[in-house]
């Protein structure tokens, strides 16, 4: 599947590997987890008001479209939040143990 945004520059940054949703995804150095998500998938998470997929809206932190979760339960903004080795993400609500959101 090709992701929503295309790396037109810098496509020779070092790579490394990430989780999401219990699949491989590659990242590259100083990438946010939506750039990360977004270059291999069309969107970032199920909306919990039931009305869609959502991939991110203000792309600074100031809205809540781009929530995704750590393994453990940790909320992350994936606008925001550096793509970091080894991360696992979960991106689907029920996907983990719901009110164990460590983050806000």
């Amino acid at each position: 599947m090709s992701g929503r945004f295309v790396r037109l520059a810098e496509t020779g940054r070092k790579t490394f590997t990430i989780t999401v949703d219990g699949v491989e995804r590659q990242a590259a150095v100083g990438d946010t987890l939506m750039v990360a998500l977004l270059t291999s998938v069309k969107s970032l998470r199920d909306s919990e008001f039931g009305d869609g997929r959502r991939a991110g809206f203000c792309l600074m932190g100031a809205c809540q479209d781009c929530w995704v979760w750590t393994a453990g339960g940790e909320r992350l903004r994936a606008c925001s939040t550096v793509a970091q080795p080894g991360m696992s993400i979960v991106t689907r609500l029920g996907s983990h143990e719901e009110g164990v959101w460590l983050g806000v």
